[in-house]
């Protein structure tokens, strides 16, 4: 009966050493996954990883904003232009367009101007003010796509220099010990993840610039067609 008690009492003893043990581990393991904390483990590579994703952010949030104002329906543009034409009120369509101060009313002032001349030359200013407009759209969107291309690779160099580093050690050591190489690579890995996540988000933010530039081109040039068709109507 003794005996059975002091079983008993040492399986006890043991799973309760086992639960602190596992407690300890849990616990160690939540303090060291910090998201802050991961970040700075991952070393100087880390440093322009946050520079780029950065300059992406400020970069979609400043395009992001001009392109959106930039796209506001201008849903009776074209029917109060069509009025004013029609009426020989060219001035005042001139005017419209200028205080819309819109890449469509600056495109379709200068082929107001142009009135009077050949078709052709309409045609060719039109075209040139919208070029013009779609390349301020455009502008700085591109850094974006360099940066969905940087940061991957910058991740992977921080692997890779953290590899190197494992291997240093290990020489110097002159032993494999596994704390040494799952510390180093769960170090180093956190770059390649880093440089993965920058890469793809701004991936996904240059596609969404560059969708709402396609949209505006489109209805520039459908304006613009309708514009030429304007003028090209038979008494004008």
């Amino acid at each position: 009966m003794i005996t059975l008690l002091q079983v008993t009492t040492d399986t006890g003893n043991q799973l309760a050493d086992t639960a602190h043990v596992v407690n300890q581990v849990v616990t160690g393991a939540a303090q060291e996954l910090h998201f802050f904390d991961l970040l700075i483990k991952g070393g100087w590579v880390m440093i322009p990883l946050a520079i780029l994703a950065f300059t992406g952010l400020v970069i979609f949030v400043e395009r992001y904003l001009t392109i959106r104002k930039a796209s506001k329906q201008e849903t009776n543009l074209m029917l109060q232009i069509k009025q004013y034409i029609h009426e020989g009120r060219l001035e005042n369509a001139i005017a419209l367009c200028r205080n819309t101060n819109s890449p469509l009313g600056r495109m379709l002032e200068k082929g107001l101007k142009r009135i009077g001349r050949p078709i052709k030359d309409i045609e060719a200013a039109i075209e040139n003010v919208g070029k013009l407009e779609v390349s301020k759209l455009e502008k700085n969107i591109s850094i974006l796509g360099i940066v969905a291309g940087i940061a991957p690779m910058l991740g992977f160099v921080g692997t890779i220099i953290g590899v190197i580093t494992i291997f240093h050690d290990v020489s110097i050591k002159g032993a494999i010990e596994i704390g040494t190489i799952s510390g180093g690579l769960y170090t180093k890995m956190i770059t390649s993840a880093t440089g993965l996540v920058v890469g793809i988000i701004a991936y996904v933010l240059y596609h969404i610039l560059n969708a709402m530039v396609e949209r505006i081109i489109l209805r520039m040039e459908t304006d613009a067609l309708e514009f030429i068709d304007l003028l090209e109507e038979p008494g004008k």
